[in-house]
């Protein structure tokens, strides 16, 4: 097929392939069409940026001018490749009247997805998680739909979205189309297909899980600490605009702090933002406002920018197969674009399994010298090994056993408490016994259980602050209109009350300042010269 026009596609399709500048079909297109024109399930393999997107687009679109009865549901595994999906289905039916586009994606308000379905929409690109949670609140019916689109398979197995997908197939017809697109064919895809598809055509484009031949591959040995210093260098030199990856959410956010820095125009993308932010950062970079998008691999599917010139890989990824899609940013449908990696020594062994995997040329690192550990000549038989005092590991008798059992073994000295019956030494004569119980000391003896203490009348409370009073040595002041020398409690007519002030420079030490804490039964200055009772427990 060289043209759209062989397969002679409605008015309203027409009209909207001229709008987007679709003259000639890529390579997947001109293989997928007729057979998703047909109806029938198929696999495609094909390289990132190939344009898999409008082949099973136009096949949707095709079927439901025919038949408006009938529905479509499109599975992405990342809100960013849902709503760049649905963007496309909504050019590509501009000129359909009726026939309505939603996108349900998590992080979105649920509310407003409520809204969009109640106008029974015909084509509905989701996030396997949130189409199952529409399923289960029953504000979507999935009866009459006859068509599934799988796209980005492998990636939706890699985030564990097998359950959900079981669980959609659930609420759909057996009679329906099935289509699965992908970028790598592992055998977790090949399993995928056999469960989902009935008897499907298989469609390959270019060599399997390779990345596009026309991006230009480089790759950099550098330290870790100096990673954020290169990165500036790198960028001074390229011109365009530029996605840098990397593996962590904290890792991203520090770099596009760095490079803010520096004047760039940066914006970052990962699973921690919001979805109104991610949505605000991708539109940015596709207008050109942010030159340079920091981000995980969560974009590393569903950014379709053009005019990406570059990619660098600041991070190896974790698994081999995000490292296609990350450079497939660039170099999309058939234009040239350039991916750098970074490679620490610590990912030397990684990097050379990439490059072996997918057969890239050029991208030999240096041999980096190996610094043995300090103690590797006692480890490889340099020096003498030391002598052993136990048993080894399987179970031989160590060095010098026989010779600590000539002199009688070691001398181990005891901790803790003695044996029951052994007799403490008391002082210097090794041959005394500890004194008996008559001879020591003679304590008070305990109180019985039960036995309440002594209850202290008025009048010894009295005679006891009296007493206590009369050997306190600090100046007291007394608060009140009373006569000189006299208590507060005979100012009140109190008997038995203790003796009140004593005149400056008396024989009882008034005058003097103490220190220290006070005698119990003491009078403090803010009760007055009041005495305190004893406490009865």
């Amino acid at each position: 097929m060289k043209s759209f026009e062989e397969l002679e596609l409605p008015l309203e399709i027409s009209k909207a392939l001229k709008s987007l500048n679709f003259v000639t079909p890529t390579e997947v297109q001109a293989k997928v069409l007729p057979i998703a024109s047909e109806g029938k399930d198929l696999i495609s393999c094909a390289e990132t940026g190939s344009g898999k997107t409008a082949a099973y687009g136009l096949p949707i679109v095709k079927k439901i001018l025919a038949n408006p009865d009938e529905t479509a549901v499109i599975l992405a595994p990342t809100r960013e490749l849902a709503q760049q999906i649905s963007e496309f289905m909504r050019d590509l039916t501009q000129h359909a009247e009726g026939i309505k586009v939603v996108s349900i994606v998590g992080g979105a308000d649920i509310r407003k997805q409520l809204r969009q379905l109640k106008k029974n929409p015909q084509i509905v690109v989701a996030t396997p998680g949130r189409l199952t949670d529409h399923l289960k609140r029953r504000s979507l019916k999935l009866d009459k739909t006859r068509t599934l689109v799988l796209d980005e398979g492998d990636r939706m197995l890699d985030m564990g979205f097998a359950p959900q997908i079981d669980d959609i197939l659930k609420f759909m017809p057996d009679e329906r189309q099935t289509m699965l697109f992908t970028a790598t064919l592992p055998p977790k895809v090949k399993d995928l297909a056999r469960r989902y598809l009935h008897n499907p055509e298989r469609i390959q484009v270019g060599e399997v899980s390779q990345p596009v031949k026309t991006v230009r591959q480089s790759v950099i040995q550098v330290k870790m600490k100096d990673k954020d210093d290169r990165v500036v260098d790198e960028l001074n030199k390229r011109e365009g605009s530029v996605i840098i990856f990397m593996r962590t959410k904290r890792r991203t956010d520090i770099l596009a702090k760095h490079l803010a820095g520096f004047g760039f125009k940066v914006d970052l993308i990962h699973g921690g933002r919001s979805q109104g932010q991610r949505n605000k950062a991708i539109k940015s970079f596709r207008d050109g406002e942010s030159r340079i998008l920091c981000a995980t691999d969560v974009a590393a599917r569903g950014i379709d920018v053009p005019q990406v010139q570059h990619v660098i890989n600041f991070d190896l990824p974790m698994m081999r197969e995000d490292y296609v899609h990350r450079i497939g940013r660039t170099a999309r449908n058939g234009a040239e674009g350039e991916a750098v990696s970074f490679v620490t020594p610590g990912e030397h062994r990684d990097w050379q399994g990439i490059a072996k995997e997918y057969r890239i040329q050029g991208v030999e690192l240096e041999k980096v010298p190996y610094s043995l550990p300090r103690d590797h000549e006692d480890r490889r038989g340099g020096q003498k090994p030391r002598r052993s005092f136990g048993r080894g590991r399987g179970g031989e008798r160590g060095a010098g056993s026989e010779e600590r059992e000539e002199r009688g073994g070691f001398k181990k000295k005891a901790f803790g408490r003695k044996p029951f019956g052994a007799k403490k030494k008391w002082g210097s004569d090794e041959s005394a016994e500890r004194p008996d119980r008559s001879e020591r000391t003679e304590r008070p003896a305990k109180k019985a259980f039960g036995e309440k203490k002594k209850r202290w009348t008025a009048d010894e409370r009295y005679e006891r602050a009296e007493r206590d009073e009369k050997s306190e040595t600090s100046r007291k002041k007394t608060y009140g209109k009373k006569k000189f020398g006299t208590s507060r409690w005979e100012s009140k007519g109190v008997e038995g009350a203790p003796g009140g002030r004593k005149k400056p420079g008396s024989k009882s030490g008034a005058g003097k300042k103490t220190f220290g804490r006070k005698k119990f039964g003491a009078s403090s200055k803010k009760s007055g010269g009041r005495p305190q009772s004893r406490p009865s427990h």
